[in-house]
């Protein structure tokens, strides 16, 4: 027989080793910076339902995101916003309202992921979340853990109650402990851009909002707080150098299918969100959109634009005032342009490829030449060719209409 004491040696020596492979697995395998290579889509309850949420409107979101087609499309994250939380118990653990969601976050989480999805929940780095529930201000690694034990996939982490931290510190803590939390989440920093959150979040989350909250107006600003489609826009000029894969420019969330806009105006700003490789993140109500609000989501080769492998964002090229024109470089010499009416009525678009030409860094390391090479040049929302870089792109945009083209390389 071998000695007592060596077959404790030989026990701790196999636990260390257990222990390191685990922890290697999970570095190299679902490291955090590796979890986001494209911008999240997904859905959130916030802009269409508020608090007013639950455990069964939750999981018909789920199936609706399946049977719409949605999920087929890209879409994976299911992301529960404020006002699920009512308290702590006396360990200090977060409660779930048990009135609405009476089977627990562990069950609804198995419930979408069974269905192929990924689960989302929202808190804050206050001491309150925005509408006054717990937040995580010094919780932080508890909560990460209780997320980690119910399958949470994605964090939303708010900026109300703040009580003057300072934010780098304050989104670091919590970016922390989900590093620490045994399970891969994405973590989406939302302070709404006032502390430019695009010069420190890489590395700490994967996505941050740049703006104030959306509105769901395609030309407008609220004075009480939120901004249109286009005010969101103007904001977004001059961040592109900052995003890439895993770690994203959020100009929030979509609006598409909440009543507010016009169809066009809804094509426009899905069409300007795919261009800025913004995270998708549907905030209308799935169970009930018509096919006109299903097949602007469902796009699939204006999706193609916002998840190219590349992960470039759009650049404003040229600004004439009413009509604007977005480029994003693309994988494979590709591009992606998009012409912008801001006017509410018609412009008579004219485009010679030639004449323009292209300057930026961003395209040409993409090896994206219009003077060298032919492209073939395809409206993204007619699905149709409209000929080559050969000859003038010509459009009659309508008011607040974009068009949304995909050049090709010919050869």
């Amino acid at each position: 027989m071998k000695p007592k004491s060596n077959i404790r040696l030989s026990i701790i020596v196999f636990l260390f080793f257990i222990g390191l492979i685990i922890r290697l697995d999970c570095s190299i395998g679902q490291s955090f910076e590796s979890l986001s290579p494209t911008p999240p889509m997904g859905w959130n309850s916030w802009n269409k339902f508020g608090c007013n949420v639950n455990e069964a409107m939750i999981k018909e979101m789920a199936d609706a995101m399946v049977n719409s087609g949605m999920k087929d499309a890209g879409y994976e994250y299911i992301v529960i916003d404020d006002c699920w939380q009512t308290g702590r118990d006396s360990d200090g653990n977060i409660i779930p309202d048990p009135e609405r969601f009476p089977s627990g976050m562990k069950a609804l989480a198995d419930y979408i992921h069974s269905k192929g999805l990924k689960f989302g929940l929202y808190s804050c780095a206050g001491s309150k979340t925005c509408q006054g529930r717990p937040g995580s201000r010094g919780y932080q690694f508890q909560d990460a853990r209780q997320y980690a034990a119910w399958g949470v996939d994605y964090l939303k982490y708010d900026w109300c109650y703040d009580e003057g931290q300072d934010a780098k510190a304050a989104y670091k803590t919590m970016s922390d402990a989900l590093k620490e939390c045994g399970r891969p989440i994405v973590f989406s920093i939302c302070e709404w851009g006032d502390n430019k959150p695009w010069k420190w979040g890489k590395g700490i989350g994967h996505l941050w909002r740049t703006t104030a909250d959306i509105r769901d107006c395609f030309d407008c600003s609220i004075n009480w707080g939120g901004l249109g489609v286009l005010q969101i826009l103007d904001k977004q000029a001059g961040l592109e150098e900052h995003a890439g894969p895993g770690h994203w420019n959020d100009p929030d969330m979509l609006e598409i299918g909440n009543g507010g806009q016009t169809i066009t105006e809804y094509k426009t700003h899905f069409s300007l969100w795919c261009m800025l490789a913004a995270p998708l993140m549907a905030g209308n109500d799935l169970r009930k959109m018509d096919d006109s609000i299903r097949m602007i989501l469902t796009n699939k080769e204006a999706i193609a634009i916002n998840q190219d492998k590349l992960g470039m964002q759009g650049f404003k090229f040229i600004d004439y005032g009413d009509l604007e024109i977005w480029v994003k470089a693309l994988s494979d010499g590709d591009a992606a342009f998009c012409f912008l009416n801001r006017s509410s009525q018609p412009v008579d678009l004219d485009f010679n490829w030639k004449k323009m030409g292209i300057h930026h860094f961003s395209v040409a390391q993409n090896g994206f030449n219009l003077w060298k090479n032919e492209y073939h040049v395809k409206d993204l929302w007619n699905n149709d060719f409209t000929g080559t870089s050969k000859e003038n792109l010509k459009h009659r945009l309508a008011g607040h209409e974009a068009l949304l083209v995909r050049l090709s390389n010919g050869e």
